[in-house]
């Protein structure tokens, strides 16, 4: 009897220690909508996602899946993911066939496998927008000539969007980069894509060819030119150089910044050579660059394009002026930077840079010092005192400071814009102007001289009672050093790309400082 009792007493302790368990633990509730499940999602399987943006993301949604019960949006992260190649990314870079099988599955998927599905597309998703906004690689960790400051780019809340907006496309625009030239690049890889494959054997030839020759390697060229849609298609292509071709290398020639002679040369012939996968490789390189560039533009600034060699002046997004420019040669690189240009100076004075002092002037003067004469350079001492060149001690040279009197005769020119820069380059007249009559103007020790710069100091002035032209021409022909402020704000930024498209045609520039080739090797290595 007692016996029982005990049984009796324990089954009804485990009853009721049941019933409260029962009581206090309820099964996450799931939500059945029209297009799928919301299933609140584990505290324990957020707290092991390291991307933190994916975090704040189901935070927001108080934890549970977003994509399972909107059907569109998962086929529209999964066409976007699929098109990821026009965008200039690589479809290795995100799980693309392993969110096709779930979602051709999703219908069988047990609940916890739904839950992992809608976090892939969500750090998929994230993945996209970090490198569409900001790219793969860190460009200060590449390049030692950069000074740009880095995007501030909020990915929670970009990533966020996609919540707040039942379009789609709405966040999603807020994610690509919307420069003009950007557009360009992304327009450019599309008439890429739409090329056929190409089979061509590499041109060989060393000597040039002109209007009316006879070339056996002519076909060849012939059909290249057909292939990049500088010559119409032909039944018969002769070893002829007849004048319609001529016309073609023209095309050809001004679509890659060469000089349109209709000459047959060397520069032509290498870049004939380029081929489709070259080409696309190129372009998705100059894209990966301009996601590090500025997300927003000012409503007035300079643009220079290093390997273009022109210089545009930029208003509420008209270009208002163009100017050649005269840019650094591969050992001495212009920087890539952005800055604001703050006053300039007429009849400007030269002090001898530390690279220019040791490379060119020194070994000079160090040969004949009379050097420093004919360049009308003066040399100080630490105490600011002058010393004469006879004085002048070569081993102390480094102890010397060196500047060069104002006039046509100085580096400088007669007129040169300042902005801050930490690698005290300008933007400047020069003495040497002829030099941008040439095609190949990578000339200068880094600093950017300019064609016409006092159409460029107008319009910076932008003051025609105060500093008309004439007034400006005046100012010059004193010889006096003279410094003006800029009453308004205007940016400079200098970049280096080397293609994009104009009007549907495809525009290349020689790539002067080899960054193309390194940052698209660079770019498959992060795969």
């Amino acid at each position: 009897m007692k016996l029982i009792s005990f049984f009796s007493i324990l089954f009804f302790l485990i009853s009721c220690e049941e019933k409260n368990l029962a009581e206090n633990f309820q099964l996450p509730k799931i939500e059945i909508t029209e297009e799928g499940k919301i299933i609140p999602i584990d505290s324990t399987k957020l707290a092991n996602i390291k991307d933190s943006n994916v975090v704040a993301f189901y935070g927001v949604n108080q934890n549970k899946t977003f994509w399972l019960a909107d059907s569109l949006h998962r086929q529209k992260i999964i066409a976007l993911l699929n098109n990821v190649k026009m965008e200039g990314l690589f479809s290795e870079y995100f799980d693309l066939k392993n969110i096709q099988t779930e979602e051709k599955n999703i219908d069988i998927l047990m609940d916890v496998a739904l839950v992992d599905y809608d976090i892939i597309l969500t750090e998929n998703l994230s993945r996209f927008i970090k490198k569409a906004t900001k790219g793969s690689l860190n460009p200060k960790k590449l390049y030692t000539n950069w000074d740009l400051k880095e995007n501030n780019v909020n990915f929670t809340e970009l990533l966020l969007n996609f919540q707040k907006k039942d379009s789609f496309n709405w966040a999603l625009k807020r994610v690509i980069p919307h420069h003009i030239v950007y557009k360009r690049l992304k327009d450019a890889l599309k008439i890429i894509y739409s090329l056929p494959k190409e089979e061509f054997v590499k041109i060989e030839q060393s000597s040039k060819i002109v209007l009316n020759d006879t070339n056996v390697i002519l076909p060849l060229i012939k059909k290249k030119l057909i292939y990049w849609k500088d010559l119409k298609p032909k039944d018969n292509l002769t070893p002829f150089f007849d004048q319609e071709t001529e016309l073609a290398i023209k095309k050809f020639q001004m679509r890659h910044g060469l000089a349109p002679d209709g000459i047959i040369g060397v520069g032509t012939i290498m870049a004939l050579n380029f081929s489709k996968e070259k080409r696309k490789e190129q372009i998705i390189a100059n894209m990966e660059r301009w996601r590090w560039y500025p997300r927003k533009f000012e409503r007035e600034y300079l643009i220079i394009n290093i390997p273009d060699y022109k210089l545009h002046a930029i208003r509420n997004n008209d270009t208002l002026q163009i100017h050649k420019v005269i840019v650094g040669r591969a050992k001495r690189k212009t920087p890539v930077l952005s800055s604001r240009l703050t006053h300039l100076v007429f009849n400007p004075t030269w002090t001898v840079p530390p690279t220019i002092l040791r490379k060119d002037v020194l070994p000079k003067a160090k040969r004949d010092r009379s050097y420093f004469k004919r360049k009308r350079i003066t040399i100080y001492d630490s105490k600011k005192n002058v010393v004469s060149s006879m004085n002048w001690q070569a081993h102390k040279a480094g102890s010397y400071t060196y500047v060069q009197s104002p006039g046509t005769f100085n580096s400088m020119g007669l007129v040169k814009f300042m902005f801050p820069n930490r690698f005290n380059v300008y933007l400047h007249d020069t003495n040497s102007r002829g030099f941008f009559e040439k095609d190949i103007r990578a000339l200068s020790s880094g600093c950017i001289r300019v064609q016409d710069p006092f159409e460029l100091t107008e319009y910076f002035l932008d003051d025609m009672e105060n500093w008309s032209f004439e007034k400006i021409e005046k100012t010059i022909r004193k010889g006096k050093t003279k410094e003006v402020n800029f009453k308004k704000d205007v940016y400079i930024h200098v970049l280096y790309w080397t293609s994009w498209s104009e009007n549907g045609k495809l525009q290349f520039r020689d790539d002067l400082y080899n960054f193309d080739v390194g940052l698209y090797k660079k770019l498959r290595n992060k795969i």
